[in-house]
């Protein structure tokens, strides 16, 4: 049996990918109006579990303003990478689910010849607000990490 998909689908999908592509372009670029523009008011951002796997504790974030606080302020001594793959996509009226690949490279503006890599699993629950589709919640796992442990932790 063939499987159509509507052009309204398949916008909708890429749409959805887009708000996370909004989330990692606008960490990598320090852009926080654009990061901002992938959260809803109320987001949550889940980097316990990937935190924890790597000995790290980074607190459970609610809300727009608090994630875009957090990532800003964490993120402000290095230059990152964020590469998005296997990026797919369940749209069902206006609320979606998105799992993704992304591996996040952290290299410190202070020492350019180190580096941690994480390879994480990125699950992904958006609601559609207006024409634009907004991350609610969003959980990451670690698949693996290389590099040096201590440009993250310290």
């Amino acid at each position: 049996k063939a499987m159509t998909t509507s052009l309204s689908e398949l916008n909708d999908r890429y749409e959805v990918i887009d708000a996370l592509h909004r989330y990692a372009i606008g960490l990598d670029t320090k852009d926080l109006t654009l990061l901002e523009s992938a959260f809803t008011s109320d987001a949550v951002a889940d980097f316990t579990p990937a935190a924890t796997k790597v000995g790290m504790e980074f607190p459970l974030l609610t809300g727009r303003e608090a994630i875009v606080s957090a990532l800003s302020q964490f993120l402000a001594n290095y230059t990152t990478s964020h590469t998005v793959g296997n990026a797919r996509a369940q749209v069902k009226g206006d609320i979606a689910n998105l799992y993704a690949l992304v591996e996040a490279q952290h290299v410190p503006l202070s020492d350019r010849s180190r580096h941690f890599l994480f390879k994480n699993q990125y699950t992904i629950n958006l609601v559609r607000e207006g024409n634009l589709w907004l991350i609610k919640h969003l959980h990451i796992e670690n698949l693996w990490t290389d590099g040096d442990l201590k440009v993250i932790t310290g």
